[in-house]
């Protein structure tokens, strides 16, 4: 329990997002359509989160995941719908905008 509430503060260590890109991750971006069309990261995927059980054959299981969304509570409910299905290393990035400057 303490872990989760740590998870859900950003509590402990700090996941180093670029060198995760290094490894070849994959940015899932889980905002609509819509938001995702006035602006994203470059190389991200657009999988909307209520479709995302049937987009989720778009992803390599073999490869980092890192979700993102507006602020980060629909990304943080990627990870999970993710991890349920069997990917083994996925990451909470937060909001796309500060995901992308930790990408720097």
């Amino acid at each position: 329990m303490f872990q989760s509430i740590k998870n859900l503060f950003g509590i402990g260590p700090q996941t180093d997002f670029a060198e995760l890109m290094k490894r070849g991750a994959q940015i899932v971006d889980v905002r609509t359509r819509g938001e995702y069309a006035s602006g994203n990261i470059k190389g991200s995927v657009n999988i909307p989160l209520d479709t995302l059980k049937a987009g989720m054959s778009k992803l390599k299981k073999d490869k980092p995941v890192i979700t993102c969304c507006a602020s980060g509570m629909r990304s943080a409910s990627a990870k999970g719908m993710l991890k349920a299905a069997g990917f083994q290393e996925v990451h909470n990035g937060g909001g796309w905008m500060s995901l992308q400057q930790k990408l720097r």
